[in-house]
């Protein structure tokens, strides 16, 4: 599926993954409103892998993978990894959107200690999201699968118990840790958002986790209500609901998961 595109744009192509990280490349493409394709895959129903066709378009076979092909080349430029696809687009093709913070504050261009706090915030973000508090949502999923594990039933209570240990003794208060730390940026960001009033890339890079992991990881109104009506306002942005949009348009549903 492909969006118009003008014959001296360079084209963008996505490869989709269901229950993947793509969603948000998917979500700043409408963002940046750039002519782009979409490919789409879907895991293995039994081992939930990714095909292995998307290791014809990057050797590690993961999704979000996009290829840039520049009018006139003849190969294209194939980027993985959220953070830096991300980052890419937005060098790219931002055109002076506030997604892009500004880096430098007025006459401090190119100094130490010169950069914007919203600048800084929105690197720090993106290291954060995939580093910090993904790592924690990856042992959150396989602390899931150990509990849901294929086993006859007198061992159930054993992978229960397990499952149940990793909870309790290292991703509950670490999932504390992380949450709390979130609701204080929010709270001294001076905005709606964590690098300030607008929304950025980075925040586009932190919904996943947040959307598609928070509630399971502990992340209430109660506990974190600045927090939660973040997470509540990223899924009401335009641009959000108009990827969703276009999977259920294409699959006939979407869904936020891990």
């Amino acid at each position: 599926m492909a969006s118009p595109q003008a014959a001296d744009q360079p084209l963008i192509k996505l490869y989709w993954l269901e229950q993947s990280r793509s969603q948000r490349v998917l979500w700043l493409l409408e963002e940046l409103k750039v002519p782009y394709e979409l490919e789409i895959f879907h895991r293995d129903k039994k081992t939930h892998f990714a095909p292995p066709e998307l290791k014809k378009v990057h050797a590690l076979g993961k999704s979000p993978v996009i290829s840039v092909t520049v009018p006139g080349s003849s190969e294209p430029v194939v980027i993985a990894e959220s953070a830096f696809i991300i980052e890419y687009l937005l060098d790219h093709f931002s055109n002076g959107s506030t997604l892009l913070p500004k880096r430098w504050k007025e006459g401090k261009e190119n100094k130490v200690g010169g950069e914007t706090e919203e600048w800084l915030r929105f690197r720090y973000f993106m290291h954060y999201a995939e580093g910090s508090l993904m790592a924690y949502m990856m042992i959150a999923l396989v602390a899931l699968s150990i509990k849901g594990a294929p086993v006859p039933f007198f061992i159930r209570p054993i992978t229960n118990g397990v499952s149940g240990k990793i909870h309790s003794g290292f991703l509950d208060p670490n999932f504390a840790t992380q949450f709390t730390f979130l609701e204080g940026q929010l709270k001294t960001s001076g905005g709606s958002y964590l690098c300030g009033p607008n929304l950025t890339g980075a925040d586009i890079l932190l919904s996943f986790p947040l959307i598609a992991g928070g509630s399971r990881a502990g992340l209430t109104k109660e506990k974190y209500p600045t927090l939660h009506a973040y997470v509540e306002r990223l899924e009401n942005e335009p641009g959000y609901k108009k990827a969703a949009d276009k999977i259920i348009e294409i699959e006939g549903k979407f869904e936020a998961t891990l």
